[in-house]
């Protein structure tokens, strides 16, 4: 199923400066148009990651297994601000989030045809509640070590979201391998 949508996404060119908003749809079509995005990265005080399955109903990659939420700040919404939004529609919690870098990347899903075509802007952030997510947005949720992220990574790639894995092999401490670091992954140092 396909969601529908009026939303717009932020075009930018390669630097990440705005040049322009176009419906979010569109934007996803052939092989996409670059646009302004983010991942939101939350741990738990074990260092645990929370991640989700998108549900079944997304208008891309759905059912696969992804970092704790992503979005697209809406046309004058600020980056952090918009993270910090849709962790709260999609999880039911606020929690505040740091910026840890930016990259560019494209990926197409063969089921749907659409494609990604995102600069993204990586959040960390840390909770110890109970999440309440949005069924529509979240399949399923788990609280997740670094040790069965590589795992998965080496084993089952394909369920896994490609912007997932990506920012996985960009991550501070990621071995040469682009597998996720050992120890604390919350901050860029490890260090809390």
């Amino acid at each position: 199923m396909q969601e529908a949508s009026d939303e717009q996404v932020v075009l930018v060119d390669e630097a990440g400066r705005p040049v322009g908003v176009e419906e979010k749809h569109a934007a996803h079509r052939g092989e996409g148009r670059l646009h302004l995005a983010f991942s939101v990265y939350v741990f738990n005080p074990a260092g645990e990651l929370l991640l989700q399955r998108r549900a079944a109903g997304k208008y891309h990659f759905a059912g696969l297994w992804s970092n704790t939420c992503c979005g697209h700040p809406r046309p004058q919404e600020a980056v952090g601000p918009a993270a910090e939004r849709r962790l709260a529609e999609e999880f039911g919690f606020r929690a505040e989030l740091r910026p840890v870098f930016t990259f560019a990347y494209r990926a197409r899903d063969p089921v749907s045809g659409l494609s990604e075509h995102e600069f993204l802007h990586v959040f960390v952030g840390e909770f110890s509640g109970e999440p309440r997510p949005a069924p529509a947005e979240i399949e399923a949720w788990r609280w997740t070590g670094p040790d069965e992220i590589r795992r998965e990574i080496a084993t089952a790639p394909e369920s896994l979201t490609p912007w997932f894995r990506r920012t996985l092999h960009r991550w501070p401490g990621s071995d040469p391998g682009g597998h996720f670091p050992r120890g604390n992954p919350r901050t860029p140092s490890g260090k809390r």
